[in-house]
C-alpha cells in the first residue's frame, strides 16, 4: 500500500507542475484516459475521477502527516517527563528559590554564630568585677543586636522556603499538567489512526474498483530493441513492436515507454530519489502515424488500437539524450495493455527493456556524418504495410518481455535498482485503463 500511495503522489504532482516523474513518456506523470492520436481535449474538461484520486492521496497524506506529528509530540512529553523537564520560566523560578534557600541558611548560621559570640562576651563582662557600666552596656546591645539578625534571619529563611515550596509545587504542577497532555495525545492518536485507516481504506476501494478488474496476464506483450550507445546531445533510433498474444482480438491496446539515465555505480536510489534529471525524452512514429510525436500528460502513450489475434504493432522511437549528459549509462522501458468493449481490462505482466551506453557529447571539430555501421544507428524504415496488420519485423535484435523487476534478468546492480521505476510504470499505466474505463462507463450511460 505504501509504494504504490508514493507513486501516486508522484502522479498527482506531476499532473500539477511540469517535472515529470521518471518518465520521457510520461506515464509516470498522469493516470488520466489516453484519448485517441487525432482528439483533441476539451480545455476545461477536467477528469473528475483523476480529481477524486488526487483528494485520496491527499486525505492519505494529511492523515499519516498528523498521526506522525501527535506521535513525534507524546514522545517529547515523555522524554521531558522522565527528565522533570518544565518550562524555562517554572525552571528559572525553582532554580532561583533553591539560591534563595540556600542564602538564607547561610544568613542564618552566620547570624546563629555572631549571636552566640555577643552573648559570650556579654558573660565574660557580666562576671569581670572590673569590667564598666559602658562595657556592659555596649556588650548588651551588641547581644541585641545579633538576636535581631538572627529574628531577620529566621524571616528571610521562612519566605525562602515558602518560595521553594511554591517553585516544587509549580513544578509538580507543569509535570502533572505534562503527563495528562500525554493521555490526551494517546487518545488523539487513536482517533487519528482511524481517520487514517478510513483515508487508507477509501483509497484502496478507489484503486481496487479498478485496479482489481484490470487483470495482469500476456495478451499484450512488448519486444523492444536498439542501439548500443548513444551520444549525448544527439538522438538515436528504437524500435518497438507490440503483439497480441491472446485468442482474440483486443480493441483498445496502447503501449508506454519510457527512458532514463541509470545511476552510475555505487549511487543508491529509492523512491525518494528526483529523477527529474534523469529523464531522457521519447518521440514515436509509426505508419499510421509518421510525424515524431512526443509524449504528454494528454497523450501519455502509443495508441495501436484494436489489434486481431496473433497481430502485432510497429513503431519506432526517437530518445535524444541532452547535450550536457555524462558518459554513463541509460535504459528504456516498454509494456503493453488492452481496454475491451465488453469491459474487460488488463496489463502486460512483463514489461521489455533495453540497455545502452551514454557516450558524452563531442568537443572537438565536428566529424563526418557516421556511417550505419557506426555508433548512432539510423533510422528503421517504416513499415512497408502500416498499422495493426504489419507484419514487417523491424531491425535490431528484440527483448523478451520481463516479468517480475529487474532483480531477475540478471541485470547489473544499476539496472536492479530500477525495478521499483518499471514497476510503477505498470501500476501507473494500469490506473490510465481504470480511469478510461470508467470514463467510458459514464459515457455509456
Amino acid at each position: 500500500m505504501k509504494i504504490r500511495r508514493i507513486l501516486a503522489t508522484a502522479v498527482a504532482a506531476a499532473v500539477t507542475t511540469p517535472v515529470v516523474f521518471l518518465s520521457a513518456a510520461p506515464a509516470f506523470a498522469d493516470t488520466k484516459p489516453t484519448p485517441a492520436s487525432t482528439q483533441k481535449p476539451t480545455p476545461g474538461d477536467e477528469d473528475p475521477d483523476f480529481a477524486e484520486y488526487e483528494k485520496l492521496i491527499a486525505a492519505v497524506t494529511k492523515a499519516e502527516e498528523k498521526v506522525e506529528a501527535l506521535k513525534a509530540e507524546r514522545l517529547a512529553l515523555l522524554e521531558d517527563l522522565r527528565a522533570n523537564k518544565v518550562s524555562e520560566a517554572v525552571q528559572k523560578e525553582l532554580d532561583a528559590a533553591k539560591k534563595a534557600v540556600e542564602d538564607a541558611g547561610l544568613a542564618k548560621t552566620t547570624a546563629d554564630a555572631a549571636l552566640v559570640t555577643a552573648r559570650d562576651a556579654l558573660a565574660k563582662l557580666e562576671a569581670d568585677p572590673a569590667a564598666t557600666a559602658e562595657q556592659k552596656a555596649t556588650a548588651t546591645a551588641a547581644v541585641t543586636a545579633a538576636e535581631a539578625k538572627v529574628t531577620e534571619a529566621v524571616t528571610a529563611k521562612a519566605t525562602a522556603d515558602e518560595r521553594l515550596k511554591k517553585a516544587d509545587k509549580a513544578v509538580g504542577d507543569e509535570l502533572v499538567k505534562m503527563s495528562g497532555q500525554i493521555d490526551v495525545l494517546k487518545e488523539q492518536i487513536k482517533v487519528a489512526e482511524q481517520e487514517l485507516a478510513a483515508a487508507e481504506k477509501a483509497l484502496e476501494e478507489f484503486e481496487d474498483d479498478g485496479f482489481g478488474d484490470c487483470k495482469e496476464d500476456d495478451s499484450v506483450k512488448v519486444a523492444l530493441s536498439g542501439p548500443k550507445t548513444v551520444t549525448a546531445g544527439k538522438s538515436a533510433i528504437f524500435s518497438l513492436r507490440v503483439s497480441n498474444t491472446s485468442d482474440r482480438t483486443l480493441d483498445g491496446v496502447e503501449a508506454y515507454v519510457d527512458a532514463v539515465r541509470l545511476p552510475a555505480p555505487g549511487e543508491i536510489l529509492d523512491d525518494e530519489t528526483d529523477f527529474a534529471d534523469r529523464i531522457i525524452p521519447v518521440e514515436w512514429s509509426s505508419a499510421d502515424n509518421l510525424e515524431w510525436t512526443s509524449f504528454t500528460e494528454e497523450f501519455d502513450s502509443i495508441e495501436v488500437g484494436k489489434l486481431v489475434k496473433g497481430g502485432h504493432y510497429d513503431v519506432k522511437l526517437r530518445l535524444t539524450v541532452a547535450a550536457d549528459t555524462p558518459a554513463g549509462k541509460g535504459a528504456a522501458f516498454s509494456f503493453g495493455a488492452y481496454d475491451n468493449n465488453e469491459g474487460d481490462c488488463g496489463i502486460g505482466e512483463g514489461f521489455a527493456q533495453t540497455q545502452f551506453d551514454i557516450l558524452a557529447a563531442k568537443t572537438d571539430k565536428p566529424k563526418p556524418k557516421p556511417t550505419p555501421s557506426e555508433t548512432t544507428a539510423t533510422p528503421t524504415p517504416a513499415p512497408t504495410s502500416g498499422g495493426n496488420d504489419n507484419t514487417t519485423q523491424q531491425g535490431g535484435s528484440s527483448n523478451t518481455p520481463v516479468k517480475g523487476n529487474l532483480a531477475a534478468t540478471g541485470a547489473n546492480e544499476n539496472l536492479t535498482q530500477l525495478g521499483l521505476a518499471a514497476a510503477a510504470t505498470v501500476a501507473l499505466g494500469a490506473g490510465a485503463l481504470v480511469i478510461a474505463r470508467r470514463r467510458k462507463a459514464g459515457t455509456n450511460a
